[in-house]
């Protein structure tokens, strides 16, 4: 069997990968692919936590902008959010013989352990899958930013950004079918370029401990597997650009 590249990874999904094609809510199928996929590459010995996000349900900063809700409150609505997709990855990993924990960042006693550090880390020790659940629980700050913070603070290899697309481009794929494929790019490549795949404090987060991250389509069968392994998958962001060129991905 192939040895996985990293002993242990952060995995950043976003609310809209588990709501697949429908893009609200959450989505049976979804879930059970990406938690299948999850339990593969635990099997391959990785120890694995996951940062959710809350797109799918509520984005603080859109609701913010489009409605009488100030920015704090839209944030907090949020953080909710994030633990229902928690809560919900929970439920799809445990019913596949996996055992997991919840943590939030916001004391929630009735339906998962508040975040403490050391817990986490012999959670994972243990074999657990840890989801840590409303970000740093702070407003303001997104769930980028929460990987980040997790990552390092747990000692992880690398963060995984599960995406819709394979990898970082220089523009929008799914408006653009032009637009051009990064396969390796540096922190200050990502923050000079205005790149949206995190934001500039997650990457600046990264940059400063020389944390990698990996941008993949968790959408595609396999894919988490084929990054753990070191596979040649997405865009790498990391202390400088291994390769410069552009891969034109058009068709």
């Amino acid at each position: 069997m192939k040895k996985a590249a990293y002993r242990r990874v952060v995995l950043k999904l976003s609310g809209e990968a588990l709501a697949g094609a429908q893009h609200y809510g959450l989505d049976p199928a979804t879930l059970e692919t990406i938690c299948r996929e999850i339990k593969d590459v635990r099997d391959l010995g990785v120890e694995i936590a996951i940062v959710v996000g809350g797109g799918n349900i509520f984005r603080g900063l859109k609701g913010s902008v489009n409605s009488a809700i100030d920015r704090a409150a839209g944030d907090y609505m949020g953080m909710l959010a994030t633990v229902i997709n928690g809560l919900a990855l929970q439920t799809y990993l445990e019913r596949i013989g996996m055992e997991t924990r919840v943590q939030s960042a916001i004391e929630i006693a009735q339906l998962c352990e508040p975040y403490i550090r050391r817990r986490a880390i012999r959670h994972i020790e243990k074999g657990r899958v840890v989801i840590f659940g409303a970000g740093t629980g702070n407003p303001y700050f997104t769930t980028d930013t929460a990987a980040a913070l997790r990552a390092m603070e747990l000692g992880a290899d690398a963060i995984l950004k599960a995406t819709r697309v394979d990898g970082i481009y220089d523009s929008d794929p799914e408006q653009n079918k032009l637009a051009k494929k990064f396969c390796h790019l540096s922190y200050l490549d990502v923050l000079k370029r205005n790149l949206k795949v995190m934001d500039s404090t997650a990457i600046s987060l990264c940059m400063d401990n020389n944390l990698p991250i990996v941008v993949f389509n968790i959408q595609q069968g396999g894919n988490l597997r084929r990054v753990v392994l070191g596979e040649e998958v997405g865009t790498v962001v990391g202390k400088a650009a291994v390769k410069g060129e552009v891969e034109n991905v058009s068709t």
